[in-house]
């Protein structure tokens, strides 16, 4: 069973090299990647049934037992992140034909988008930080060729200032990594956590982790790094924006959550009192993005801050409530951003444009995409009973259990915010009277992809109590870094 934990990682990469020689052959393309997008999530998903009642699967390569070679960790966390990663990706296969003209599909969009995957799932199962820089890398150079994807003057001048804060924080990435590997003589995770806890965080290893979370957080867009992000996501086709919303802050997101609850956690009172404090920042100016700007896009873009902060904010309070309301909001946002960046798209495709000061009155033509809408806006504001409410539950049981008032009134006040921000598209854009003149286009094949990972969004809140469980074993087990590094040093 341990050699499957490389199958999520290898299944995209054979399927992006075998893509890459049909680039003209259009239907045969479609039908092979929505075929290798079906099966990479039905064998994530068996791996996932077996991680969860069988515990970890890992895979120590050429023989390698750790610390010394790569290894690959399949825990609970990362395969939950990767077959929510596989749901997100086969909804944006499917959704991809419509959404992209023939040209763009012909310029290797599918080969680059397997590699993304490929790139995201190593990010998520490594288990030493040098292999979580190598696939940081490898999703971003697909991600540098979807960005630039159809050649656009604004898209090559937001890739620009993308590429170069991205390349930026790969340096500083690789620096850190030197400075730990000069202290502590290894790149292995588990190994770098125990001989941390041996010293209990002593000298430069606080300092190296901050500059580790100045990394992670220029990747996952938080308060004051996000400046890159907003518009180098609203500027590529939806697909390519709903695939980078979903994923790629979510990656560097995990890389805190990964390392700060298994390596540095014997400071805590100095990182992650900060995190508390980012995390409530980051809510705030995100919403104030959102709410500054009547591009249904750039909306969208700017509401991924205040749920990178959410996020951080329970690993800031760093209780058993707190943690689970992090990692159910995580899982929550990245299926609720995929549809939300695909409802844009459709809209925008449907009225003509992105800017609601130009159209009106859609929900005489279209009223189901409107009432998606609508209920998208609920779900991601976390009104009850959806799932970004169980997750903001948990977020606000937690952080009033440690007595951090002010980041819990931070968060409710952020929640109303995201909830008009959201339906504002819906008043100004779906609202009005008929326009006689307005010809409305076919959206036929846009809303079943959108639908599906509604619908599963939906369920997240009704039906918690089969999923909470899952939820809540994974916040103990990061709770005690012992369990993490038992499973691969085999202690």
């Amino acid at each position: 069973m341990s050699n499957f934990a490389v199958l999520p990682i290898i299944i995209p990469l054979i399927a992006g090299i075998i893509l890459a020689f049909f680039p003209k052959k259009l239907t045969l393309v479609r039908t092979l990647s929505k075929i290798f997008m079906i099966g990479n999530l039905a064998v994530v998903s068996y791996i996932a049934w077996n991680v969860f009642h069988h515990g970890s699967v890992i895979l120590e390569t050429g023989g390698w037992t750790a610390p010394y070679g790569i290894i690959l960790i399949a825990d609970e966390l990362s395969i939950l992140l990767i077959l929510t990663t596989n749901i997100v990706a086969a909804a944006c296969a499917f959704y991809a034909p419509y959404s992209l003209s023939d040209r763009k599909e012909q310029f290797y969009f599918y080969s680059f988008f397997f590699f993304l995957i490929s790139g995201v799932s190593g990010a998520f199962l490594t288990g030493d930080l040098f292999n979580m820089f190598v696939f940081f890398e490898v999703l971003l150079m697909s991600s540098y060729a979807l960005i630039v994807l159809g050649g656009d003057k604004v898209q090559l001048r937001e890739s620009v200032k993308y590429v170069f804060i991205n390349l930026f924080s790969s340096m500083l990435f690789v620096t850190a990594i030197a400075f730990i590997y000069g202290a502590l003589g290894t790149v292995n995770m588990a190994q770098i956590a125990q001989r941390v806890q041996e010293v209990d965080q002593q000298g430069i290893l606080t300092t190296v982790g901050i500059l580790l979370f100045f990394v992670f957080a220029t990747k996952a867009a938080l308060f004051p790094l996000y400046y890159w992000m907003p518009n180098s996501y609203a500027v590529p086709n939806p697909v390519i924006s709903a695939l980078f919303g979903a994923l790629l802050t979510k990656v560097g997101i995990y890389a805190i959550i990964r390392v700060f609850s298994l390596i540095f956690v014997h400071e805590t009172e100095l990182t992650h009192e900060v995190f508390i404090w980012i995390a409530g920042l980051s809510m705030l100016f995100g919403i104030f993005g959102a709410l500054s700007t009547n591009n249904i896009k750039l909306i969208i873009a700017y509401n991924i801050i205040p749920a990178i902060g959410f996020i951080l904010m329970g690993l800031g309070v760093f209780n058993q409530d707190a943690l689970s309301g992090s990692i159910y909001y995580l899982v929550h946002d990245m299926l609720i951003k995929t549809s939300l960046f695909l409802l844009a798209g459709t809209i925008a495709y449907a009225a003509g444009t992105s800017d609601l000061r130009k159209f009106s009155g859609l929900i005489h033509y279209y009223p189901f995409l409107g009432w998606m809408l609508f209920v998208s806006a609920f779900v991601l504001a976390g009104i009850p009973p959806f799932s970004g409410f169980i997750g903001k539950l948990l977020l606000l049981k937690g952080a009033l259990a440690g007595e951090e008032i002010a980041i819990v009134i931070i968060a409710l006040l952020s929640s109303l915010l995201i909830l008009y921000s959201v339906v504002k598209i819906f008043i100004k854009g779906f609202w009005g009277e008929k326009d006689e003149s307005f010809k409305p286009k076919s959206i036929k094949g846009r809303t079943a992809p959108i639908v599906v990972l509604l619908a599963l969004s939906i369920f997240m809140g009704i039906g918690a109590e089969f999923i909470y469980p899952t939820i809540e074993s994974i916040s103990a087990y990061l709770l005690d870094p012992e369990n993490y590094i038992n499973a691969v040093m085999k202690e």
